[in-house]
Protein backbone atom coordinates (compact mmCIF):
# COMPACT_ATOMS: atom_id res chain seq x y z
CA UNK A 1 0.00 0.00 0.00
CA UNK A 2 2.77 2.39 0.91
CA UNK A 3 4.57 1.63 -2.36
CA UNK A 4 1.36 2.20 -4.30
CA UNK A 5 0.79 5.49 -2.51
CA UNK A 6 4.33 6.62 -3.21
CA UNK A 7 3.97 5.64 -6.87
CA UNK A 8 0.68 7.53 -7.22
CA UNK A 9 2.15 10.55 -5.46
CA UNK A 10 5.17 10.56 -7.75
CA UNK A 11 2.94 10.42 -10.84
CA UNK A 12 0.77 13.25 -9.51
CA UNK A 13 3.87 15.35 -8.87
CA UNK A 14 5.09 14.73 -12.43
CA UNK A 15 1.71 15.69 -13.86
CA UNK A 16 1.73 18.82 -11.74
CA UNK A 17 5.16 19.80 -13.02
CA UNK A 18 4.07 19.26 -16.63
CA UNK A 19 0.92 21.33 -16.11
CA UNK A 20 2.95 24.07 -14.49
CA UNK A 21 5.41 24.15 -17.37
CA UNK A 22 2.59 24.26 -19.93
CA UNK A 23 0.85 27.09 -18.08
CA UNK A 24 4.12 29.05 -17.89
CA UNK A 25 4.73 28.57 -21.63
CA UNK A 26 1.18 29.65 -22.45
CA UNK A 27 1.51 32.70 -20.24
CA UNK A 28 4.85 33.63 -21.82
CA UNK A 29 3.39 33.28 -25.32
CA UNK A 30 0.42 35.44 -24.36
CA UNK A 31 2.75 38.11 -23.07
CA UNK A 32 5.26 37.97 -25.93
CA UNK A 33 2.86 37.80 -28.90
CA UNK A 34 1.29 41.25 -28.37
CA UNK A 35 4.76 42.73 -27.85
CA UNK A 36 5.98 41.23 -31.12
CA UNK A 37 2.82 42.42 -32.90
CA UNK A 38 3.34 45.93 -31.58
CA UNK A 39 6.96 45.84 -32.69
CA UNK A 40 6.01 44.82 -36.24
CA UNK A 41 3.29 47.46 -36.41
CA UNK A 42 5.69 50.34 -35.84
CA UNK A 43 6.45 52.99 -38.45
CA UNK A 44 9.64 52.93 -40.57
CA UNK A 45 12.52 54.49 -38.64
CA UNK A 46 16.26 54.26 -38.34
CA UNK A 47 17.23 51.34 -36.11
CA UNK A 48 13.75 49.81 -36.05
CA UNK A 49 13.58 46.11 -35.09
CA UNK A 50 11.36 44.30 -37.58
CA UNK A 51 12.90 40.87 -37.32
CA UNK A 52 10.49 38.01 -38.19
CA UNK A 53 7.75 40.44 -39.27
CA UNK A 54 5.26 40.25 -42.13
CA UNK A 55 5.42 43.52 -44.07
CA UNK A 56 4.20 42.34 -47.47
CA UNK A 57 2.86 44.81 -50.03
CA UNK A 58 3.59 47.93 -47.96
CA UNK A 59 4.35 51.43 -49.30
CA UNK A 60 7.63 52.57 -47.70
CA UNK A 61 9.12 54.85 -50.33
CA UNK A 62 11.88 57.21 -49.17
CA UNK A 63 11.99 55.70 -45.68
CA UNK A 64 14.97 56.07 -43.36
CA UNK A 65 15.81 52.51 -42.30
CA UNK A 66 19.48 52.97 -41.52
CA UNK A 67 20.75 50.33 -39.12
CA UNK A 68 17.37 48.58 -39.00
CA UNK A 69 17.01 44.89 -38.17
CA UNK A 70 14.85 43.52 -40.99
CA UNK A 71 16.17 39.98 -40.97
CA UNK A 72 14.00 36.94 -41.71
CA UNK A 73 10.99 39.15 -42.50
CA UNK A 74 8.65 39.10 -45.50
CA UNK A 75 8.79 42.27 -47.60
CA UNK A 76 7.50 40.72 -50.82
CA UNK A 77 5.98 43.29 -53.19
CA UNK A 78 6.87 46.09 -50.76
CA UNK A 79 8.09 49.42 -52.18
CA UNK A 80 11.39 50.66 -50.70
CA UNK A 81 12.10 53.00 -53.62
CA UNK A 82 14.40 55.85 -52.64
CA UNK A 83 14.85 54.51 -49.10
CA UNK A 84 18.05 54.56 -47.08
CA UNK A 85 18.94 51.01 -46.01
CA UNK A 86 22.56 51.69 -45.10
CA UNK A 87 23.77 49.45 -42.30
CA UNK A 88 20.49 47.53 -42.23
CA UNK A 89 20.37 43.77 -41.76
CA UNK A 90 18.04 41.97 -44.19
CA UNK A 91 19.62 38.53 -43.94
CA UNK A 92 17.20 35.77 -45.05
CA UNK A 93 14.42 38.29 -45.72
CA UNK A 94 11.85 37.63 -48.46
CA UNK A 95 11.96 40.41 -51.07
CA UNK A 96 10.11 38.73 -53.94
CA UNK A 97 9.02 41.25 -56.60
CA UNK A 98 10.07 44.06 -54.27
CA UNK A 99 11.01 47.58 -55.42
CA UNK A 100 14.26 49.13 -54.19
CA UNK A 101 14.83 51.47 -57.12
CA UNK A 102 17.09 54.36 -56.20
CA UNK A 103 17.67 53.07 -52.67
CA UNK A 104 20.93 53.63 -50.80
CA UNK A 105 22.56 50.50 -49.37
CA UNK A 106 25.99 51.13 -47.87
CA UNK A 107 27.28 48.24 -45.73
CA UNK A 108 23.86 46.60 -45.96
CA UNK A 109 23.42 42.88 -45.37
CA UNK A 110 21.28 41.26 -48.08
CA UNK A 111 22.87 37.84 -47.63
CA UNK A 112 20.62 34.85 -48.32
CA UNK A 113 17.61 36.97 -49.26
CA UNK A 114 14.96 35.71 -51.68
CA UNK A 115 14.51 38.45 -54.25
CA UNK A 116 13.20 36.90 -57.46
CA UNK A 117 12.24 39.50 -60.10
CA UNK A 118 12.94 42.38 -57.72
CA UNK A 119 14.17 45.80 -58.82
CA UNK A 120 17.48 47.15 -57.53
CA UNK A 121 17.63 49.56 -60.46
CA UNK A 122 19.63 52.73 -59.77
CA UNK A 123 20.49 51.48 -56.27
CA UNK A 124 23.72 52.80 -54.74
CA UNK A 125 25.44 49.93 -52.93
CA UNK A 126 28.92 49.95 -51.40
CA UNK A 127 30.57 47.31 -49.19
CA UNK A 128 27.27 45.47 -49.28
CA UNK A 129 26.69 41.71 -49.20
CA UNK A 130 24.36 39.68 -51.42
CA UNK A 131 26.24 36.47 -50.56
CA UNK A 132 24.10 33.38 -51.10
CA UNK A 133 21.14 35.51 -52.24
CA UNK A 134 18.40 34.23 -54.60
CA UNK A 135 18.23 37.00 -57.20
CA UNK A 136 16.96 35.30 -60.35
CA UNK A 137 15.69 37.82 -62.94
CA UNK A 138 16.36 40.78 -60.63
CA UNK A 139 17.26 44.13 -62.17
CA UNK A 140 20.39 46.11 -61.31
CA UNK A 141 20.03 48.41 -64.31
CA UNK A 142 21.94 51.67 -63.77
CA UNK A 143 22.97 50.57 -60.27
CA UNK A 144 26.19 51.81 -58.66
CA UNK A 145 27.89 48.71 -57.21
CA UNK A 146 31.20 49.19 -55.41
CA UNK A 147 32.86 46.36 -53.47
CA UNK A 148 29.62 44.38 -53.50
CA UNK A 149 29.78 40.68 -52.61
CA UNK A 150 27.70 38.31 -54.76
CA UNK A 151 29.57 35.15 -53.71
CA UNK A 152 27.49 31.98 -54.18
CA UNK A 153 24.49 34.05 -55.24
CA UNK A 154 21.90 32.82 -57.75
CA UNK A 155 22.02 35.44 -60.50
CA UNK A 156 20.32 33.71 -63.41
CA UNK A 157 19.11 36.30 -65.97
CA UNK A 158 20.00 39.22 -63.68
CA UNK A 159 20.33 42.45 -65.66
CA UNK A 160 23.37 44.68 -65.03
CA UNK A 161 22.81 46.82 -68.13
CA UNK A 162 24.20 50.35 -67.66
CA UNK A 163 25.32 49.47 -64.12
CA UNK A 164 28.70 50.65 -62.83
CA UNK A 165 30.65 47.84 -61.15
CA UNK A 166 33.91 48.20 -59.24
CA UNK A 167 35.46 45.50 -57.09
CA UNK A 168 32.37 43.26 -57.18
CA UNK A 169 32.86 39.59 -56.29
CA UNK A 170 31.00 36.86 -58.18
CA UNK A 171 32.97 33.88 -56.87
CA UNK A 172 30.99 30.60 -57.06
CA UNK A 173 27.93 32.51 -58.26
CA UNK A 174 25.48 31.22 -60.85
CA UNK A 175 25.56 33.81 -63.65
CA UNK A 176 23.61 31.80 -66.23
CA UNK A 177 22.22 34.20 -68.86
CA UNK A 178 23.05 37.22 -66.66
CA UNK A 179 23.56 40.39 -68.68
CA UNK A 180 26.69 42.55 -68.35
CA UNK A 181 26.30 44.10 -71.80
CA UNK A 182 26.28 47.86 -71.49
CA UNK A 183 27.74 47.77 -67.98
CA UNK A 184 30.69 49.98 -67.05
CA UNK A 185 33.50 48.08 -65.33
CA UNK A 186 35.41 50.57 -63.16
CA UNK A 187 37.44 48.04 -61.18
CA UNK A 188 38.43 44.37 -61.22
CA UNK A 189 35.66 41.82 -60.84
CA UNK A 190 36.25 38.37 -59.30
CA UNK A 191 34.79 35.35 -61.13
CA UNK A 192 36.47 32.45 -59.34
CA UNK A 193 34.53 29.25 -60.16
CA UNK A 194 31.49 31.25 -61.29
CA UNK A 195 29.09 29.38 -63.59
CA UNK A 196 28.78 31.52 -66.73
CA UNK A 197 26.52 29.62 -69.12
CA UNK A 198 25.41 32.07 -71.84
CA UNK A 199 26.38 35.05 -69.67
CA UNK A 200 26.09 38.14 -71.87
CA UNK A 201 29.39 40.04 -71.86
CA UNK A 202 29.13 41.77 -75.23
CA UNK A 203 31.19 44.96 -75.11
CA UNK A 204 32.23 44.37 -71.50
CA UNK A 205 35.76 45.24 -70.44
CA UNK A 206 36.85 42.26 -68.34
CA UNK A 207 40.57 42.78 -68.96
CA UNK A 208 41.20 43.29 -65.22
CA UNK A 209 38.92 40.45 -64.08
CA UNK A 210 40.36 37.85 -61.71
CA UNK A 211 39.57 34.15 -61.44
CA UNK A 212 38.28 33.97 -65.02
CA UNK A 213 39.38 30.86 -66.91
CA UNK A 214 39.04 29.74 -70.51
CA UNK A 215 36.31 27.10 -69.90
CA UNK A 216 34.16 29.83 -68.32
CA UNK A 217 34.76 32.18 -71.25
CA UNK A 218 33.87 29.42 -73.71
CA UNK A 219 30.33 29.27 -72.25
CA UNK A 220 29.71 33.03 -72.41
CA UNK A 221 28.30 35.27 -75.11
CA UNK A 222 30.67 38.07 -76.19
CA UNK A 223 31.63 39.93 -79.34
CA UNK A 224 34.53 41.73 -80.97
CA UNK A 225 34.24 44.53 -78.40
CA UNK A 226 34.60 42.25 -75.37
CA UNK A 227 37.94 42.62 -73.60
CA UNK A 228 39.33 39.56 -71.81
CA UNK A 229 42.25 39.13 -69.38
CA UNK A 230 45.63 38.34 -70.89
CA UNK A 231 45.95 34.71 -71.94
CA UNK A 232 42.24 34.18 -72.61
CA UNK A 233 40.75 34.11 -76.11
CA UNK A 234 37.35 34.59 -77.65
CA UNK A 235 35.67 31.27 -78.54
CA UNK A 236 34.48 30.53 -82.06
CA UNK A 237 30.88 30.49 -80.81
CA UNK A 238 30.86 34.29 -80.47
CA UNK A 239 28.64 36.16 -81.12
CA UNK A 240 25.70 34.25 -79.71
CA UNK A 241 22.19 34.45 -81.16
CA UNK A 242 19.81 36.90 -79.53
CA UNK A 243 18.34 35.45 -76.33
Amino acid sequence: MKRQALHVGSRLASVGMLLGTAMFAAGFAALSTPAMAAQCAGSPAAGVDWQDCNKKNVEMQSSDLQGANLSNSDFSQTDFSGSNLSGANLEKAALVRTWLEGATAVKTNFSRIEAYRSSFAKVTAEDTSFAGAELQRASFVEAQLKNVDFEKAELGRVDFNKAVLAGARFSYANLSRANFSGATIDGPLAFDDAFMFLTRIEGADLSAATGLEQPQVDMTCGDENTKLPAGLTAPTTWPCPSD
